[in-house]
């Protein structure tokens, strides 16, 4: 019951922030779909890895082949939906941690913390870079551009 609660929160943010970015509304649930299966991965690969890194890195990669693939469905831009569904894994309980333990001058904790926050952004960016760059090449490839000369 509680993965689901999750699913349904990951799904809502992710619906809410479409709203706020004025997703058109035959849009707006794909958008929404995405932030559910980011969490999803997330919560799925817990059952491989306890490090929030790894988990973090593969839901971001899941997303952003998510997103890739439903632009050129759509034919609209991926960042249309890889901002949205990106939603449920911004590591705000980690910042607000890290800004917690600072406010406390512990700064052992704090400093464990923010190494603990760069890393799973860190994750996410490297998790979108992968896939995006490979959807880049893999149209390169099938669309050279002319030669100039």
């Amino acid at each position: 019951m509680v993965y689901v609660m999750q699913l349904a929160t990951a799904f809502l943010g992710s619906l809410g922030f479409a709203m706020v970015f004025h997703v058109r509304r035959e849009r707006l649930l794909l958008a929404s779909l995405g932030g559910l299966l980011a969490w999803g991965v997330y919560l799925l690969m817990g059952f491989f890895s306890d490090q929030d890194v790894v988990r973090y890195f593969f839901a971001s990669v899941a997303l952003t082949v998510y997103a890739e693939t439903l632009a050129r469905a759509v034919k609209c831009p991926a960042t249309l939906f890889l901002i949205t569904a990106s939603i449920p894994l911004v590591p705000g309980g980690s910042l607000y941690r890290t800004m917690q333990f600072f406010m406390r001058n512990d700064l052992d904790a704090f400093s464990h913390q923010a190494l603990t926050t760069v890393l799973l952004a860190v994750s996410i960016a490297v998790g979108m870079l992968f896939p995006t760059s490979v959807f880049q090449l893999l149209q390169r490839v099938r669309n050279p551009e002319p030669k100039k000369g």
